[in-house]
Order: structure tokens, then sequence, then C-alpha cells
């Protein structure tokens, strides 16, 4: 059972039983208030009451009951149906009002008529409220200031029961367009963090996979290798597979974190400008020829942002190296310095023909490169790619300030 919602409708039955009692009073105050000569709404006529004889004072005690006590309590009790059927409520009680003293019930229905119905059928149901006041008036034999005083009054009431209705259907409205927004930005949140996972994915496990396959293609390339570089290479294959399952671990632990605000969620361990030695280092051990020119003397200093994204700049060019150049010597240099930025470059010659093994070993998604582009721009930088004759060049400008 549905605790929650059953303690829901409990409480809406609740308030609508104060709502009945306060308009039965309310309307039992207006009719005394009447009797003796005060009006708050016109009335057109009176509520008769067939088969009781008026002579005599206990006939008049019940017919006062009646039309004091009795009507003002079963008229209320509509507005237990106020929920569910609001304008045929309200309708009704407008009517009635017109020959007995039923006004705050059905200005309790107008208000909710104008809280969750649309401007047009409010704006009827208004009007209907309305047309009494100028009927009173044309009927009477001179107008009086007493006609006039009932009816400026109706009009006040009606108008500030509907009035009051609306002003709450716009806080209403408000709060349904903010709670849009609000889930608006978590989707938002959502993708941002999807495509942020989707790189990192890409990022992560590209340069391990490329490393896997240079090894499995040797392997499978030369089957009569000798034991000791069959080992060697069984021993990367497993090792990078292994990194590769953990790198992947990382990243979908990140994934299954609930949502948080953005600038408190977890993030996968990201790498620095210093990771750049393993990473060679390992593509060395996978057979790449590997140059490297370093002019910054104090990776530290470099700022986190610029040396993540130079550290993937410099994975991503290694691991289309391995794809498509390999075999051929692979060039890096790093210049820069704090105020200036940080200069990369990565050159890899072209092969003139790659062997079919080689092309069939690991497809890509092509997208790598301009993702990083993308990451360049959105830390203040720069980057460029192509083709330049037989030479494959990568450059790129990152921000590091002074």
């Amino acid at each position: 059972m549905d605790w929650g919602k059953r303690d829901g409708v409990g409480r809406r039955r609740g308030i609508d039983l104060l709502v009945v009692a306060g308009a039965a009073a309310l309307c039992v105050t207006v009719g005394f208030a009447q009797a003796r000569g005060l009006r708050v709404y016109p009335q057109l006529s009176s509520l008769p009451f067939p088969g009781v004889p008026m002579e005599g004072r206990l006939p008049v005690l019940v017919a006062g009951f009646a039309h004091y006590g009795l009507v003002p309590v079963a008229g209320s009790a509509l507005l237990l149906w106020r929920r569910h059927r609001p304008v045929a409520v309200a309708v009704l009680l407008v009517v009635l009002s017109t020959v007995t003293t039923l006004v705050p019930a059905a200005l309790a229905a107008l208000f909710t008529v104008a809280s969750v119905r649309s401007a047009r059928t409010t704006a009827a149901v208004t009007a209907l409220a309305l047309l009494p006041l100028p009927l009173s008036m044309a009927l009477q034999p001179s107008l009086s200031a007493v006609a006039l005083a009932t009816a400026v009054t109706g009009g006040v009431l009606v108008g500030g029961a509907v009035g009051w209705g609306l002003f709450l259907r716009a806080l209403h409205d408000r709060g349904e367009q903010a709670r849009s927004q609000a889930l608006l930005r978590a989707e938002q949140v959502r993708q941002r963090e999807r495509e942020s996972l989707a790189r990192e994915m890409h990022d992560v496990l590209a340069h391990r996979l490329s490393l896997l396959s240079v090894h499995a293609g040797a392997l499978e390339v030369n089957p009569g290798a000798p034991p000791e570089q069959v080992a060697q290479a069984v021993g990367v294959i497993r090792s990078s597979a292994h990194q590769a399952m953990e790198d992947l671990q990382q990243v979908l632990g990140v994934l299954r974190t609930p949502l948080q605000p953005e600038g408190t969620r977890p993030e996968p361990p990201q790498p620095t400008l210093a990771d750049l030695a393993p990473l060679m280092d390992e593509s060395r051990a996978a057979g790449m020829c590997l140059h490297v020119g370093d002019d910054i003397t104090h990776h530290a200093a470099v700022p986190a942002t610029t040396g993540r994204t130079a550290y993937r700049i410099v994975q991503e060019a290694l691991t289309n190296a391995h794809k498509h150049a390999r075999g051929q010597d692979v060039r890096i240099t790093l210049r820069g310095a704090p105020g200036r930025g940080l200069d990369l470059e990565i050159t890899n010659t072209m092969p003139t023909t790659v062997p079919t093994e080689y092309r069939r070993a690991l497809p890509g998604s092509g997208s790598g490169l301009e993702g990083l582009r993308e990451r360049a721009v959105l830390v203040g930088g720069e980057l460029a790619y192509g083709r330049e004759g037989q030479t494959h060049r990568v450059r790129a400008r990152l921000p590091w300030p002074a």
C-alpha cells in the first residue's frame, strides 16, 4: 500500500471538510445579516417553502431554521465535489445564491474554478456570477443606495475570489515552470557528463587497445618468433588488457555515481604532464622509435588542466601512430613557459604501404583528434592536425598563465 498517497488523499479530504464547515458557517452568518437588512450579494428572488404555512410561531421557526440552517449546510456540502466538478459546482452555487444565502460557498467555488481551469472557462463563470448585479439594479423601481452598495459589494467579493484564484494559479504555473527548468538543467548536466565520460573512455581505452593490437599483430605476422619475444609480447598483452579493464572500471564507477551538482561530482583519476614519461615508455616497449624534445624543466608547474590536455593530445597521437604508422619514427616536441603558453608538436612519417594485417588490426572512430581540438578550445587553446606530404603533424598551443 502506498502510504504516502493515502496520506495525501486524507489531507485533501480534511481540507475539503474544513472548507465546507467554514463556508457553511459564513453562509449562516450572511443569512442572519441579511435578515437584518445587510446584503452582500443581490438576490433576484427568495427561496420558497411550499407546504409550510407561515402563520404561527412554530412554522416560522421551522422555515427560518430551514432557510438559515439546512440550506446553507446543504449548499456548502456541494463543495465536496469542487475538485472533480469545479465548473458545475460553481454554476449551481452561483444560481442558488440569487435566491438564498449561499454567497460564501459560491465564492469558494469561483476561487477553485479560477485556480484550476482555463482563462476562458474562468471568464465565463465569472460573467455568470456578475450577471445578477446589473439585473438586480434593473429590476428595482428606482435605484437606491442599498441596491448600489449591494451590487458593488458583490462585485468586489466575486473579483476578490477570482483574483485570488488566478494569483495562486500563476504561482502554481511558475512553480511548474521552475521544476521543468530544473529537470532540463539536470538533463543537460547528465548529457555533459555522458559526453565527458565518452571522451574519457575513448582517450583511456584507445591507447591501451592499440598497444594490445600491436603485440597481437606481431604474433600473428611472426608466429615462429623466439620464445623470449613471444613471452614478452604475451606479457604486454596481458598487462595492457588488465590496465584497460582497470581504467574502464574507474570510468564506469563515475557513471554509476548518483548525479551531483557541477563542481562536486567525482571524476576519474586524471593524468598530468608528469605522466608522459610512462606513456612514452609503453610505446617504446611496443616497438615505436620515439624521439622526445622536452624544454620544460618543471612539469609540476604546468597547470593541471593544461597538463591533462597535453597528455591526452600526446596519447591520441601515439595511438594513431600505432594504428596507421607502425614502424615509423615519431617525434614529440614540448616547449613553453609561464606567460608564454605550452607548445606541443607530434610528427610521424606516413608509410607508403600498410600491410593488410595492420589495416584490419584496430579500426578507429575518426573522431579522436577532432574531439581533442574541441577540448583544446574549451581550455582556451588551439589544435591543428593534418598530413603534409609524407608527414602527419599535430600542433597544439595551450594556455600557461604567468
